[in-house]
């Protein structure tokens, strides 16, 4: 090698110079671990995150932030630093308190027999006069999908939705422990006569999950079957 030279070697077996050198250097541990010669001290990367804490810019953005830090004259670090820090305090988030949600089970419902799972609800239906309605309150069973108890009222009443439930109770004969009734959360559904009236008579009673329209399907689908007009085609149609 040494007579030769090290670049006729390579240009021979086809190797590039960089990459002789580069294996001739010894090596180093991984780039992530190392520390870089301009990084912060930790003296300076909790100053960063106390004016970060500040109340001013408890709900800013870094960019803007250090936007604010310029126009006053400072210069903490760069952008990007900041978002290093914050990173580095799992804050790289939203960090103003934010309402958040409960994780909800989805309602399990089975019915075996008869008057053992209902479902009820209420839907608008429109008056013989514009601008009027009416509301019907439909109580329904699932296992055999017939109609227990109706009810077609001016407005939508808890007061209303109690004396139904309580009349198709008697109806059908319910005994305490024998029937769940299912429900979406509307205030008629959730209000406290309802709830009492479940507990006297025994009824367990199980809701929607907030903020999902979609578990009520027994009465959501049977408000549309009776609401839309089927549309059959032209063929098919009675004269």
């Amino acid at each position: 090698m040494g007579a030769l030279g090290i670049a006729p070697v390579c240009q021979v077996m086809g190797l590039p110079r960089a990459t002789f050198y580069r294996r001739l250097r010894p090596k180093q541990g991984p780039a992530r671990g190392r520390r870089q010669p301009r990084a912060l001290p930790p003296e300076q990367r909790a100053e960063v995150l106390t004016v970060l804490h500040e109340p001013r810019f408890v709900d800013a953005a870094p960019a803007e932030i250090y936007a604010q830090l310029l126009d006053e004259g400072r210069y903490l670090c760069s952008e990007r630093t900041l978002y290093r820090v914050l990173a580095e305090n799992q804050e790289v988030h939203e960090r103003r308190n934010q309402l958040r949600h409960p994780n909800h089970p989805v309602p399990q419902v089975h019915a075996t027999t008869p008057n053992e799972l209902w479902s009820w609800d209420i839907t608008k239906l429109h008056g013989p006069a514009k601008w009027t309605y009416f509301y019907l309150y439909v109580v329904m069973d699932v296992f055999s999908r017939s109609v227990v108890g109706w009810l077609v009222a001016h407005r939508e009443s808890a007061a209303l939705a109690q004396k139904l439930l309580a009349q198709t109770c008697e109806r059908q004969g319910v005994v305490p422990g024998q029937l769940t009734i299912h429900a979406d959360r509307g205030s008629s559904m959730t209000s406290k006569p309802v709830a009492l009236l479940m507990a006297d008579l025994g009824v367990t009673k199980t809701h929607s999950r907030p903020h999902v329209s979609n578990d009520n399907p027994f009465s959501e689908a049977h408000f549309k079957t009776r609401k839309v007009p089927a549309r059959l085609p032209p063929r098919l149609r009675l004269p």
